[in-house]
């Protein structure tokens, strides 16, 4: 019997699944999905030699390849997709940062389209619900208090597709917000907050179940004033962003993430801005002017760290080589935990049968070799042999 014209099977890897890495493993693509078997006479590549992982999930995510979410064009939008599916993401959230109501409303509209498109998987508003004291590469004259009824008005204008706000829940509304969100299904996040360790408890029993970018643009851990870093670490109900790129995040503190929480409660993120992918120079996030030199992000007024230039295989690598993360952990920080967290695991973040075909193909060295997206390749590997 023939097998589907459009169905192969990559054998001879070692695969990454939820119950364990399979060694000398098999994914059977068919179409658009991954299939539980396949047909006698199905194109086999032969991928010994290399790691085959579910497709990456960014959650926070702000523009790549020069395009950008905040403040582009629908081409600048997808270029910036493009760019990071070629590193091995194939489910990405569109991030904002700060700017006038009318203006991120607007942008709201614009990336609604793309989502309702499936180029994107959701819209995270980061800003302008947080505090000026934390307020990072955000526009302090912009910045307001977190009003349910502003909230909502940047939920209506993402027409159902608004994922998630960063939020410093310490603000006057900031509580309410927080049960707003829960009650529609949004994650409310924590985020550029200057709260207290007894503040951040009251958010998270109101509902908040996300910690932006643990560590930054918060207070540090004190052992009299421990803050909000103790509280989202010690609550199950909470997972934390870590943005592994070696300038947010010293690996120490990488590793008390988690040591402390556990890989069930990590999602790596990028946090990244359009340079990730293009290279330093000049640039804008939202309307702050930000200099990228040797692949670091700053505001070129005051110096704040402006994103990131991450790529998720880079995170990968970082984690697993440097930072001595077992893969199957890195593989639920990076894929299966934001799907959950976005409502999506029932169709990428893990290679099972039913699911998207959307997967990474890594080398011996963790380096990305190949990428699939919908069992289309967007970079396809050198196999090391097809029959």
């Amino acid at each position: 019997m023939a097998g589907r014209a459009d169905s192969t099977v990559l054998a001879g890897a070692r695969v990454v699944l939820p119950t364990g890495t399979v060694e000398n493993g098999r994914v059977i693509v068919e179409g658009t999905r991954i299939a539980g078997s396949s047909a006698e006479g199905v194109p086999t590549v032969d991928l010994s030699g290399h790691w085959i992982v579910p497709g990456f999930v960014d959650m926070h995510n702000h523009g790549g390849g020069g395009g950008s979410f905040t403040s582009g064009s629908v081409d600048d939008v997808l270029t910036g997709v493009r760019t990071h599916r070629e590193h091995g993401t194939t489910t990405l959230v569109a991030s904002t940062v700060t700017g006038e109501m009318d203006f991120l409303a607007e942008r709201a509209g614009i990336l609604s389209e793309l989502v309702e498109q499936g180029d994107l998987a959701g819209i995270h508003f980061e800003g302008p619900f947080i505090s000026p004291c934390r307020k990072g590469a955000h526009s302090e004259g912009l910045l307001r208090h977190p009003d349910p009824a502003e909230v909502r008005k940047l939920m209506d204008a993402a027409r159902g597709t608004a994922k998630m706000f960063t939020l410093a829940t310490e603000l006057p509304g900031g509580i309410d917000s927080v049960r707003l969100l829960a009650e529609h299904g949004v994650i409310a996040a924590i985020g550029h907050t200057d709260a207290t360790y007894e503040q951040t408890v009251e958010a998270i029993d109101a509902g908040a179940t996300v910690a932006t970018h643990l560590y930054n643009a918060m207070p540090g851990l004190g052992h009299r004033a421990p803050g909000p870093i103790a509280a989202l670490l010690e609550d199950e109900r909470i997972t934390v962003e870590l943005i592994n790129d070696g300038t947010h995040l010293h690996p120490a503190a990488l590793e008390l993430a988690y040591h402390h929480a556990g890989a069930h409660r990590v999602a790596l993120i990028t946090d990244a801005m359009d340079a990730a992918g293009f290279g330093d120079g000049q640039y804008q996030l939202g309307p702050l002017a930000v200099e990228v030199k040797d692949g670091v992000a700053r505001l070129v007024e005051g110096g704040s760290i402006a994103g990131s230039t991450l790529t998720l295989d880079t995170a990968f690598h970082r984690a697993v080589t440097i930072d001595r993360i077992p893969v199957g952990d890195v593989v639920q920080s990076i894929s299966a935990n934001p799907a959950r967290l976005l409502g999506v695991y029932d169709r990428v973040g893990s290679l099972e049968p039913g699911k998207d075909a959307d997967l990474v193909v890594l080398g011996e060295d963790f380096r990305l070799e190949g990428v699939m997206r919908k069992g289309e390749w967007i970079i396809q590997p050198q196999a090391v042999r097809s029959a």
